[in-house]
């Protein structure tokens, strides 16, 4: 038993490492858009894959381990830090990044194991994770950069394509990875989410 769970939480942390990796690397790739100062990113959407592929707990996790390592390290859009981040326009995102996690990783391992539900449920956590990201981003403009609620939505525009281009890419490598590794998901769901 004690080998089984030792194994479980080596498999655990090498997920983690893998994910808080693959979005350290996806954040050297940013386009800066309009004058709010947030870029488009690739970290927002691999953030919600993460979520989407480990679920809420390790997804969390992973989301923290990058910003964590972000304390110390340029990992974040742009070259930054998180303190250069949460000091500037872009804080309210962060913030949404471990809770989007959090939620979409949740909501994808209530899915059931078919085709459609799995499909189905991992859109609406994709939807859900990206909607948590602009809300809390929204609050990051308000608080940081002095925007009314309005302002701060509108802000959000030149987002939209982008990302429901990059959640739908996201959807479809989450449901490739539980159709290839379905025991990710499977019996163990409730320990691993």
């Amino acid at each position: 038993m004690a080998s089984s769970a030792s194994r479980s939480t080596t498999m655990d942390l090498a997920y983690i490492a893998v994910f808080a990796a693959l979005i350290i690397v996806l954040g050297f790739l940013s386009i800066p858009v309009g004058g709010a100062g947030v870029p488009i990113v690739l970290q927002n959407a691999a953030i919600i894959l993460c979520g989407l592929v480990l679920g809420c707990r390790r997804g969390g996790l992973t989301a923290l381990l990058v910003l964590l390592i972000g304390c110390a390290l340029p990992v974040l859009a742009g070259g930054r830090t998180t303190l250069q981040a949460l000091a500037g326009p872009t804080a309210g995102y962060l913030v949404g990044y471990v809770i989007s996690a959090f939620v979409a990783g949740f909501i994808a391992y209530r899915a059931r194991t078919t085709t459609s539900s799995l499909t189905l449920m991992l859109s609406i956590a994709a939807v859900l994770g990206l909607l948590i990201q602009y809300l809390c981003g929204m609050g990051g403009l308000m608080l940081r950069s002095g925007l009314s609620l309005s302002a701060a939505a509108v802000a959000q525009a030149p987002f939209l394509l982008p990302d429901i281009a990059k959640i739908i890419v996201a959807v479809l490598i989450a449901a490739g990875v539980h159709s290839a590794f379905p025991d990710l998901m499977g019996s163990s769901r409730t320990r691993h989410a």
